[in-house]
């Protein structure tokens, strides 16, 4: 078993062409023993987004806080905020944006392997 609070977790920069403004944390993943699921956690800051991009496998993701939006496969913007789910299918193309002026920040489940 293992328990840990988010301030003691490593954190990963994500900055590059197709990102800006993120911070990845891996507070469950291979690491610990986990056989199947990886527990990520995004900080997006203001103005901040992920990759617009797709891949072959789904994740499930739960906004902690702040709002934002996901884009989707047609580029629509669907707005999300503290206490929303949102699945993305496998192969569909998404992208989640800060929109606000707060922290976006974000527990997205994906299959160990994609962590």
């Amino acid at each position: 078993m293992k328990i840990t609070q988010l301030d003691k977790v490593e954190k990963t920069s994500i900055e590059s062409d197709e990102a800006k403004g993120v911070i990845k944390q891996l507070p469950v993943g291979t690491p610990d023993g986990a056989p199947n699921f990886s527990m990520r956690v995004f900080t997006v800051e203001p103005g901040g987004h992920t990759p617009y991009h797709a891949h072959p496998w789904e994740h499930e993701n739960y906004i902690l806080q702040g709002s934002g939006v996901v884009l989707n496969e047609a580029g629509e913007a669907s707005p999300v905020k503290a206490g929303d789910f949102a699945f993305v299918s496998p192969n569909e193309k998404h992208q989640f944006k800060n929109t606000g002026s707060e922290t976006l920040q974000f527990i997205c489940l994906v299959p160990k392997e994609h962590e």
